[in-house]
């Protein structure tokens, strides 16, 4: 199947679809008339049909609950499908400190039973959930999608360099049109994880302390879930028949993460000034952990793309979204 534009009126499968990133998907591809068919394709470790929502109703849709890195689960999931869209991964990324394999099983594995399933099946386009992890620790310098050489130092971005690397070879090799998103912290309803889940969470079981792992003064980008999916669409929409791209999607803008703990206070009608913030100290949470990102978008915003939310912004409207459920 030769990829199309956007291939609007397709079969998509959503490998990962009934987590946070893919549930929002799978609700925009319906509610847009982009796909004649969804194919969720999900183990729903983290991911539920709760996430899902009235998505899971929709004629058009079907769950294939199973081993997304088993090709007896993968390859007749994705027979017939247009594009292929791979968020799938350990979505918690400190877990490797006590479980290094994770990554690997989570990821690497994972990534090449899905590419090689859309090979087999004749798919058209593989859109990649890639993250900054891949760049490693390079402070405050704006980093272009041409950096390298790449040095990740946790295995969650070693496994997402590779499924990049997977992706890229197989495009050239095989015919697939690969495209890579490298996201910056991805934030909105339905998070399952992350800094702002957390702190709510703490909060709401301890109103007036907020333990907050290293110093605080970590300092990243935080992007809505709705300017990463309009980021994808819209490079699926370019008539841009290349095997494949990368790109960065992420704000201008940063938080620390005291920031986000000041937020997370005033999302549950707190005053942050009434609360004690307790650092356990270091410039990282957890080994692995980059303390300082930023990304240079110019790639992405040269196909007309722009961010709706701020950092501040979108973190403000993950945490309302957030707030009920977590102190409810």
């Amino acid at each position: 199947m030769e990829a199309e534009g956007s291939e609007v009126g397709g079969s998509w499968c959503v490998v990962g679809g009934a987590g946070f990133i893919g549930s929002h998907l799978v609700e925009r591809l319906l509610g847009e008339g982009r796909a004649q068919r969804v194919v969720v394709l999900d183990n729903l470790s983290s991911g539920s049909r709760e996430q899902l929502g009235a998505s899971l109703h929709d004629e058009r849709v079907s769950l294939v609950v199973g081993d997304c890195g088993d090709p007896s689960v993968t390859v007749p999931a994705l027979a017939g499908i247009d594009v292929v869209v791979h968020l799938a991964s350990n979505p918690d990324i400190a877990r490797a400190v006590t479980e290094p394999e994770i990554d690997f099983d989570s990821g690497t594995r994972l990534s090449n039973t899905v590419v090689e399933a859309s090979r087999r099946n004749g798919v058209g386009t593989v859109v990649y959930a890639s993250g900054s992890g891949v760049y490693g620790d390079l402070g405050d310098f704006e980093i272009p999608e041409d950096h390298g050489p790449l040095r990740p130092v946790s295995t969650y971005g070693a496994s997402k360099l590779a499924g990049e690397a997977l992706v890229c070879s197989y495009a050239h090799m095989f015919g697939l049109r690969g495209r890579a998103f490298r996201f910056a912290n991805v934030v909105g309803p339905r998070q399952t994880h992350g800094v702002g889940y957390d702190f709510l969470a703490k909060l709401g079981r301890s109103p007036g302390l907020l333990e907050i792992l290293g110093d605080g003064r970590q300092s990243k980008c935080y992007i809505a879930v709705e300017d990463v999916l309009d980021a994808i669409l819209g490079v699926l929409d370019a008539n841009d028949h290349r095997p494949y791209e990368v790109y960065n999607v992420s704000t201008d803008d940063a938080l620390s993460v005291d920031d986000i703990g000041r937020a997370a206070c005033r999302a549950l009608g707190l005053d942050p000034a009434a609360v004690t913030f307790a650092h356990t100290g270091g410039r990282v949470g957890w080994r692995g952990d980059v303390p300082v990102v930023r990304l240079d978008t110019s790639r992405i915003r040269g196909t007309g793309w722009q961010p709706k939310r701020t950092s501040a912004q979108a973190m403000d409207w993950a945490l309302a979204s957030m707030g009920g459920a977590q102190t409810g």
